[in-house]
This record gives C-alpha cells, structure tokens and sequence, in this order.
C-alpha cells in the first residue's frame, strides 16, 4: 500500500451511486479517512444492495434526489456529472471543493502516473502501455476509464509500481492538481458534445492532462490532427519536454515517435529508440500503430528497455471488441470493433482493411454527430453497409446521399443487421461490426453488444454457414 498523502478529508460528499461513486465510498469509510461519507445517488437512484452495503460500512445514502445538501469539506463527483448541471452546481454550493474520482486517487498516491487521453485509442494505449512496463519487468496497472476505478485500486497498490491511467474528458474536467510523470494526448475529434458543448471544451477537458507538469514531465501529443498541434504548441511554450506522435511524417526535435521506413522508433532526448516494424504487431491499421508508438514512448520514459518493449510490442494481441478477430465461417471474417462508440473511430478501423472487401455493420443510439466524413470513408472502402437501431435510418441516408457503388441495407436490430450482413458477405471479404454510436439504444454498454456479435458468429458457425 503506497497511500501517501495520510489525510483526513473531514465530512465528504459523493456525487452518484454507480461503481465509481460506491469505490469511492468505501475506500474513505475504511480506516477513518473521512469524518464523515455521504453519497448522493442522483435523481434515478433507489435503495438496494449496494446502498444497504454502504450503509452497513458506515456511509450515509440518499437516493432519489439530485440536490447535495448539507456541509461538506469536500465533494468527489463520479463521471459523467456534468459540471454544469443541477446537481454538480448543488454540490459546489454545498462544498468547499469539488474533485473527480482520479483527483482524489493522485492525491492519495501520487507517485509514478501515467496518463493517457484522447477522443479513440486511450484502452489499447493503456493496455499496451501497461503490457510494455510488466514486459520490462516493472510493476504496473492499468486504471481509470479502462474500467479499474483509479481510488478503488490505492489502497492495494504494489510499491513502487507504475499507475497506467485511462483518463476520458469527464474525468479530467474535474481535476485541479492532477500531475503524472508523463501523459498521452492521441487525438480529438467532436465526441460528449452533450456534455461538453462546444468543441473548444472538450479539447480544453483533454488538455487538462498536462496542466500541473512542468520541464521534467513528458507530454506525448500526436501532431496529426489541428487541434492537438496547438496542444503541442502550447505544453512547448510552457516548457515542457514535447514528444510529438505522427504517422504521417518525422517530427523534428530532441523527442518525437514516429514511423521510419514502417519501424516504430521514437526519439527522446536525441536517443533514438528503433522498436518493432509494423508488420510485426498482432494490432493491425496506421492508428494502431499510433498507439503502438505512444505506449512504447510512455514505457521508455518509465525506464523500460528498448529489448523489453520490443518483445512486449510484438506480444501484444487485440483488446475485446477493439478490432478483435470474431472467427471466420465459409471464409468470411468476422471483426468485432463494438468499442468505435464515434464516426472517427470507424474511419480509422477501415483503413485496416482493402478497399471494397468490408461488409460494415452501422447503428445504436443515435449521438447525433455530423455523417458527412464518415459516410465519404465508409462509400470508398466498403461494398455493403448494413444501418441498424435508433441511428440506423439516419446513418443509411447519409450513405445514400451521394451516388456510390456502395449497397446501404437496414435492419431493426443488431441480430437482424448481422444476419443480412453475414448473407450479404462473399468469401474472402470481412464482416465488421464498428457502429459508430454507443449502444444504449439496445444493450446495457458495448461489451455487451460486442458479445452478442461474437456469439451471433459463433451461432453462424455452430450451423455450418
């Protein structure tokens, strides 16, 4: 156990009874670190076993309401609690600060965080980054949005290890001391618009990764998409040591990562680092590759060799529902890529594949984001484009917008969508579920529909199709 800090964080506030809101909870009724604990469920909320569970722990649960009263020292908002709402504004009336989850994580143990951000690649990043360190022989876990909540993981914590932390825009809005040893920032496209609003705070959200680091810190920004330039431009002008990501060209500076004749090599201090080709990596597509080249960077700067990370890079093997192989029946492939929740996320997975072979599979809840780039990708690199759900109708005029070889199908529900999609499919092509919307429409959360995908084809292959 590496808390650090030894605080005692007087009468608390917790924003939300889901997982992240109960781990947080728990971690400060256990030993005293607070006076006192009291979560707010939120509006939706009822009692149940968790809260019984609390409540037996020594926390006190109000559930039904989304108004913080009382007096707190502070208050810990769980993810997804727009800063602007009702019940966040409630809380800052209520309390002397408002932190998120990971703040309050860092503060109890600060030492060796790294961070890693962006609007697509943050769960391979983590993982692969996390897989490098363990390779090179550090100890390391991945927390945060990954799914390990960060405080939950604290009090368990190996010493010396390496915290490996997925941070999403909500995460990191609500973050004031934050301060990790190194942090990813891989791209930004529009995505959590309905939270954010406007483009320009998102980004600011994401930004908030290098705030508090200073000239000893690594800040690994990709220099492939406009807004993250300015981010680079930025953490520069502030001093701090700027490792600039590009597959598309060779940064110039003492730190860079970068593609050289299709070999991962990254650049820090003037020492150059010549890792796996691309060929090697189990991870297909350039934006793994982007992925690939940010974790090696963020393990090099964590005292892993360059041996270690190459074998660690060429182990790698892909994440559920990240462009995950599903199987293959009558020789059609079939990829499950359920995490693409955005449209950039699925541009990105078609470039993995040739041109014309791909039987996509489109749908869920509708985000309502602009189509335009992704119906452009989706009419030059696929044949048949199966739009399924809430989104589905919308997603399938917006193909069907411009004249294209391209055969749009609809479908009400995913089962449906894949059985025309699994038809409509000729040996040698692939069938790729990437949605390009969340999944809520349908199923509790992505994995669940990813799942259901691999067990469609499992179904398929089971029948002899």
């Amino acid at each position: 156990m590496t808390v650090t800090s030894g605080n005692t964080f007087g009468d608390v506030a917790v924003l939300g009874l889901g997982r992240t809101g109960e781990a947080v909870a728990r971690y400060l009724a256990d030993g005293g670190r607070a006076r006192s604990v009291t979560v707010f469920g939120g509006a939706s909320s009822r009692p149940g076993e968790g809260s019984r569970a609390l409540e037996s722990a020594g926390v006190r649960v109000v559930c039904g309401t989304d108004e913080v009263t009382g007096s707190y020292d502070l208050a810990v908002a769980s993810p997804g609690i727009p800063v602007d709402s009702a019940f966040f504004r409630s809380a800052e009336a209520a309390s002397a600060e408002v932190i998120g989850e990971p703040e309050l994580a860092w503060r109890e143990s600060p030492e060796r965080w790294l961070v890693v951000t962006g609007t697509n690649g943050k769960t391979t990043t983590t993982s692969l980054a996390t897989h490098l360190l363990r390779a090179a022989g550090l100890a390391a876990e991945a927390v945060g949005n990954i799914g390990v909540v960060c405080t939950g993981a604290v009090a368990g914590r190996e010493p010396g290890s390496w915290f490996v932390a997925e941070l999403s825009s909500f995460q990191l809005a609500t973050t004031s001391r934050l301060h990790p040893r190194a942090a990813a920032l891989l791209n930004v496209t529009p995505d959590h618009l309905e939270w954010h609003h406007t483009l320009e705070a998102y980004a600011a959200a994401k930004e908030r990764a290098f705030a508090n680091m200073g000239p000893c810190e690594l800040a690994l920004v990709s220099v492939d998409d406009d807004v993250c330039r300015g981010v680079a431009e930025r953490c520069a002008a502030r001093g701090l040591r700027v490792c600039r990501l590009s597959v598309e060209g060779e940064p110039e500076g003492p730190c860079a990562a970068y593609l050289r004749d299709g070999v991962l090599t990254v650049r820090l201090d003037g020492v150059e680092h010549a890792l796996a080709g691309t060929g090697e990596l189990r991870i297909r597509g350039l934006h793994n590759a982007q992925n690939a080249l940010a974790a090696a960077a963020l393990a090099l700067e964590a005292g892993a060799g360059d041996e270690a990370v190459r074998s660690g890079l060429r182990s790698f093997s892909p994440l559920e529902h990240r462009m995950e192989p599903a199987g293959e029946v009558g020789g059609v492939r079939f990829v499950n890529d359920s995490k693409a929740t955005n449209t950039d996320s699925v541009e990105k997975a078609l470039l993995a594949f040739e041109p014309g072979g791909v039987v996509v599979l489109l749908g869920g809840h509708d985000k309502m984001t602009d189509l335009t780039s992704l119906a452009r990708a989706v009419r030059a690199r696929c044949r048949v484009a199966v739009c399924y759900g809430e989104a589905g109708e919308r997603i399938a005029a917006a193909l069907e917008s411009e004249p294209s070889g391209l055969v749009v199908a609809r479908a009400p529900h995913l089962r449906e969508a894949f059985d025309v999609a699994a038809a409509a499919a000729r040996p040698g092509e692939v069938v790729l579920l990437s949605p390009a919307c969340s999944s809520f429409d349908e199923f509790g959360g992505m994995a669940e529909r990813g799942r259901a995908f691999k067990a469609l084809v499992a179904e398929r292959a089971g029948r002899g199709a």
